[in-house]
């Protein structure tokens, strides 16, 4: 789509210094904008490259003052970032507004579809599942049986929710996401062999969560593994079986999350994080990549490291950890000087 710099003014309620006509079609970054491109300026680093560029239109805050001459036309708004961040959500939201059924897909008799939903080609529905209105679901997504999925969903290619499970509204899963797989329970036999522990919980994903793809949740051993509201989870992010994640928690890649642990709300969790199973992480907690959680964290406590502990007392040991050489040196010495 084409739009003038007088519509984005009035989009974004802004004002144009320029030529109020000019058109653009297509997003870019400020240092490779061209003809037809629309930018924006918000990071002071990067105000060199608004004196060169050949973009169309480039949105800057109001109190952006140029120190040389500028060819491109400018849309002046209260905050720069803010706005193109309002564009970018409304040229995703048109990019991913399709609607209809492709073929060829495969929809139960006793699935219950709603009003303006999208189901890519290659794609199934079980029996006795829902989707709710305005639900997007990509190609080869396949859903099993006696799925509940909410409205305005947003179901990326690839995707698998196995049976039972539970999403709720504007929830995004990204392309492979697995949702409902059985979680990791065998028993050791007799035979030194293992023997496989029915999985016959369900994942619950409540609504406005985003999980990252080719993340995976294990449905309970027994009642559910659940997600709950505003959480959202980066790519590769393995959670088992009965764990629970507050609300509005976030976790970065490759992190892993074992079976039955409790994760509070507001809780911030970097990447490659390890936790082990039957664990009560309290509200609020920080935890820093690469660090291994082998106990309970208190509500609002910082931590890293493998063991993790107190990220103060962390970075105190860090420092005479990297000066251990120099300390062995000067203690073989001593030993020296005390034996001579």
């Amino acid at each position: 789509m084409e739009f003038s710099a007088k519509q984005l003014a009035e989009l974004l309620d802004g004002r144009v210094e320029g030529d109020a006509e000019s058109t653009v079609s297509k997003l870019s970054k400020i240092e490779e904008g061209g003809k037809g491109s629309l930018s924006f300026l918000a990071n002071p680093a990067y105000e060199k490259y608004i004196y060169t560029t050949t973009a169309s239109i480039v949105i800057v805050s109001e109190d952006f003052k140029p120190t040389a001459d500028i060819s491109t036309t400018l849309l002046r708004v209260p905050d720069a970032y803010s706005a193109f961040a309002k564009l970018l959500e409304m040229y995703n939201a048109m990019r991913n507004s399709k609607t209809g059924i492709e073929k060829p897909t495969f929809i139960s008799e006793s699935a219950k579809i709603g009003k303006d939903i999208y189901l890519g080609a290659f794609s199934s529905i079980g029996d006795f599942s829902s989707v709710g209105d305005g639900t997007r679901i990509h190609q080869n997504v396949q859903i099993g049986d006696n799925v509940t999925i909410g409205e305005n969903c947003t179901i990326f290619p690839g995707v698998t929710i196995y049976a039972d499970c539970e999403i709720g509204n504007s929830v995004t899963l990204h392309a492979g996401v697995v949702i409902g797989a059985d979680g990791f329970g065998f028993a050791p036999n007799s035979e030194n062999s293992y023997d496989k522990v029915a999985q016959i919980g369900n994942v619950i994903i409540e609504d406005h969560v985003e999980i990252g793809a080719n993340t995976t949740i294990d449905r309970a051993t027994l009642g559910s593994t659940i997600i709950r509201k505003g959480v959202k989870l980066d790519n590769l992010i393995q959670v088992a079986h009965n764990v629970e994640i507050g609300e509005n928690t976030v976790i970065a890649s490759q992190s892993g999350i074992a079976g039955s642990t409790k994760i509070g709300k507001n809780c911030m969790i970097g990447g490659q994080v390890g936790i082990v199973g039957h664990l009560n992480i309290g509200d609020n907690v920080r935890i820093a990549a690469q660090s291994g959680v082998s106990k309970n964290i208190k509500e609002g406590k910082v931590v890293q490291g493998s063991p993790a502990y107190d990220y103060t007392e962390y970075t105190k040991s860090y420092a005479v950890f990297r000066r251990l050489p120099d300390l062995a040196k000067d203690l073989h010495q001593l030993k020296k000087t005390n034996e001579s």
